[in-house]
């Protein structure tokens, strides 16, 4: 892909974030930014093939 395309790209995703309507859990990132987040969403977001976590098959 070529620089312009690249940038053009990169602007496209940008305005995308800046004008999206999605709500944020701020208090949460903020938890998870300082290293405050519980067990039980650690948990849930666990990726299964991510180092240490690989479950082998039988």
């Amino acid at each position: 892909m070529g620089r312009g395309r690249q940038k053009a790209k990169a602007t496209r995703v940008a305005r995308d974030l800046k004008y999206s309507n999605t709500e944020m859990d701020l208090e949460r990132l903020s938890k998870e930014l300082h290293g405050e987040v519980s067990p039980e969403q650690n948990e849930n977001d666990d990726d299964p093939f991510a180092e240490g976590n690989y479950i082998a098959r039988a």
